[in-house]
């Protein structure tokens, strides 16, 4: 396990790069998808990293949460290297009910992570829909729990995205967030 910070070249303000990704639910969904939502946060998450599952509660309470915000999971790891994050392993997840996201999609060619800039699990980015055009409004930390086994007393993506939904700026430092490293396939 290799622990990095977060370090996307995306900016505020800055538009969604699209994609079309293969879902749990056995549909293809692309930013399209989500256009009815007010704000949409797309994480890059997994399954057997200790951050990412650490956050899996609070990214299923989010989903069940808030309406008119899009939780959406995309498993970018090499599958070959590390099975459990293989489609059939996020099906099973998604089954038995540990992950309850709006979508969990697999970046099999891992383009999508590439194209956000993102470079650990989880790493959130947080959108806002803005006439039809998702716009980078907040890319950091989901909570203060850093490491998998501290409670947090802070929740800065909820902070984020109930500013979102106000119209309000994000008044957040965007603090990176932390987790095991992406697993990239070897080219």
């Amino acid at each position: 396990m290799v622990l990095k910070e977060s370090d996307s070249t995306l900016g505020e303000g800055d538009v969604a790069p699209d994609f079309e990704l293969r879902g749990t639910d056995g549909d293809t969904h692309g930013l399209d998808d989500f256009a009815d939502n007010d704000a949409l946060l797309v994480v890059f998450t997994c399954n057997h990293c200790p951050y990412a599952k650490a956050k899996f509660d609070l990214l299923n309470e989010l989903a069940a949460e808030y309406d008119d915000v899009a939780v959406v999971g995309i498993n970018p790891n090499d599958a070959e290297e590390y099975p459990d994050d293989s489609f059939d392993a996020m099906v099973e997840y998604v089954e038995d009910g540990r992950v309850q996201y709006d979508a969990y999609l697999r970046d099999e060619s891992q383009s999508v992570a590439s194209a956000y800039g993102a470079v650990c699990t989880p790493d959130p980015f947080l959108f806002e829909n803005d006439d039809g055009t998702f716009r980078l409004a907040y890319h950091g930390r989901l909570d203060d729990a850093l490491n998998p086994d501290d409670e947090p007393s802070r929740f800065h993506i909820r902070e984020a995205i109930d500013a979102v939904l106000a119209g309000d700026d994000v008044d957040l430092e965007w603090q990176p967030s932390q987790g095991c490293s992406i697993k990239w396939t070897e080219n």
